[in-house]
């Protein structure tokens, strides 16, 4: 990030605009189609039991009417029309929401508590429901279930309940209803508020922080409430990303640091070289000497870049798309053949222990490169006089293959065994030796291509490294085994940018 980047500060909000924005995010917009979900659900609960309790008033209003008219049918076969009359007529002046009314055939009132129905109504028999009135003066609508039945000489018998009962529940229905879905409606838009208000007043504050490591505070982190909500997991996510940009920030200073302190002498060499060449070189064997001098001077700067541009690669992920299976027994006794006769030359043992089937998605160049990079240190720095001895073993542990590579050299601070796996990265002992201090950089980015990993432990004495793979299904060794073995690149005289040298 430079450090000249412009971030403009968050103005001040008014609270129209901060209500504009509230009402704009997930969380309200969610509160709100939750709202609606759960109001179109009560509304279908209330209308269901409004219309189920309809249907029973309605079912008990017919039974009481069925069981008027069989007494009335009792009365009328016992003593005919005018006991029919007189049953009425009592039963009329009785309190209540029964309604009776006996007419003539040409609709003449006879007796009965009702003073005024349709005479659509009575010219039908049968039951309907419909307005009455209690007198020829009683304008005040009223409704009713009524049954109408024609009796001997054109005579028409009404017999009916009011249904004022049944309206007025209704009517408490209706209010219920519209008070449960008000209610229901407010407290959601208020939950719908509270809890976008919460979750804004965290996105504000990942805002701040945000812009605060924009303007160059790399080591600024999101706040983590700790209840484990997915806007926590997303901070703890967003967290060891800037932790990881903060590594490659560091280590971009870093390899700056390292590139203008260790490169220095190198182009200096280099320099002077040519140089001295130029004014002291007599005959042209001497001036082809200093140019064979300097072009081997420049192969190894080239590789240092290429091991530099290597590893940049590795770390960006670009390498994974040519993942293929790989068979790491046979490419590490492949690797072990090639280091065997320089093992020899230096009076050195080098063991090798692999297996068969221990099958990886990986890329065989770069496996290789890596083993053969930390096989070359072990040889250079990792043997004693007492134990002149270097072991690689291969071997599958559970879900994993596992890659050792062990010496009995003076070993790696444990202190300094985390600092080591950067660029440039060497230890007092080793520089005096060749190299550039990118061999284990270099590994440690093929482990992370790989998504393995690697850890450097005491080999009592001598240094232990450990590289660890996921292992894949043992089908896939056929196609890995076909091109396991062939040479490495670049194995018999070290990784790119040199050998290893005790640092990564």
């Amino acid at each position: 990030m430079s450090a000249g980047l412009a971030v403009e500060p968050i103005p001040r909000e008014t609270v129209g605009a901060r209500i504009q924005k509230l009402f704009r995010t997930t969380a309200f917009k969610l509160s709100l189609a939750y709202l609606a979900i759960f109001a179109l659900c009560a509304f279908l609960a209330l209308g269901y039991v409004a219309w189920n309790a309809r249907a029973v008033l309605d079912d008990q209003i017919v039974s009481t009417i069925d069981a008027e008219i069989n007494g009335l049918s009792e009365q009328y076969n016992a003593g005919g029309l005018r006991r029919l009359i007189t049953v009425v007529e009592r039963r009329s002046r009785e309190p209540g929401a029964s309604l009776y009314l006996v007419t003539t055939a040409s609709g003449e009132h006879v007796v009965g508590n009702v003073g005024y129905v349709p005479a659509a109504v009575l010219a039908n028999p049968g039951q309907s429901e419909t307005r009455y009135g209690r007198g020829d003066s009683d304008v005040e609508p009223h409704r009713a279930i009524v049954r109408v039945f024609t009796l001997p000489g054109g005579f028409r018998l009404l017999v009916g309940r009011d249904t004022e009962e049944r309206d007025r529940l209704r009517a408490v229905i209706g209010r219920a209803f519209g008070t449960s879905l008000a209610a229901v409606v407010l407290l959601g838009v208020i939950g719908g508020w509270l809890a976008a208000s919460r979750v804004l007043r965290r996105v504000d504050a990942m805002t701040q922080t945000t812009r605060a490591i924009m303007t160059g505070d790399l080591d600024g982190r999101l706040y983590v409430a700790g209840n484990g909500d997915e806007l926590d997991r997303l901070a703890a996510s967003l967290n060891l990303m800037l932790e990881r940009i903060g590594e490659l920030m560091r280590g971009m200073r870093e390899v700056s640091d390292n590139i203008a302190h260790d490169l220095k002498t190198p182009l200096t060499r280099l320099r002077n070289r040519a140089d001295e060449a130029l004014r002291t070189a007599a005959s042209p064997d001497e001036l082809r000497a200093a140019l064979e001098a300097v072009i081997e001077e420049s192969d190894g700067l080239i590789r240092v870049f290429n091991a530099l541009l290597m590893i940049a690669r590795l770390e960006a992920g670009s390498a994974r798309e040519i993942l293929a299976p790989v068979d790491l027994g046979a490419a590490v006794r492949g690797v072990g053949e090639l280091y065997e006769a320089l093992a020899e030359d230096q009076g050195l043992a080098l063991d090798v222990k692999a297996g068969d089937g221990l099958i990886i998605a990986g890329n065989r160049e770069l496996i290789g490169q890596a083993l053969a990079n930390l096989i070359d240190n072990a040889l250079k720095y990792g043997a004693d006089g007492a134990q002149a001895r270097v072991s690689v073993e291969a071997e599958r542990v559970g879900d994993a293959v596992r890659l050792i590579v062990a010496d009995h050299g003076p070993g790696i601070p444990e202190a300094e065994r985390a600092r080591v796996l950067g660029r440039f990265v060497r230890l007092e002992d080793a520089r005096s030796r060749p190299g550039f201090g990118l061999g284990l950089s270099l590994v440690n980015a093929v482990v992370r291509l790989h998504r393995g990993t690697l850890r450097l432990s005491d080999n009592g004495p001598g240094l232990r490294v450990e590289l660890a793979f996921p292992a894949q299904l043992p089908g896939d060794a056929a196609e890995a085994r076909d091109g396991a073995a062939e040479p490495i690149p670049g194995s018999a005289t070290g990784a790119p940018g040199g050998s290893i040298s005790r640092e990564p």
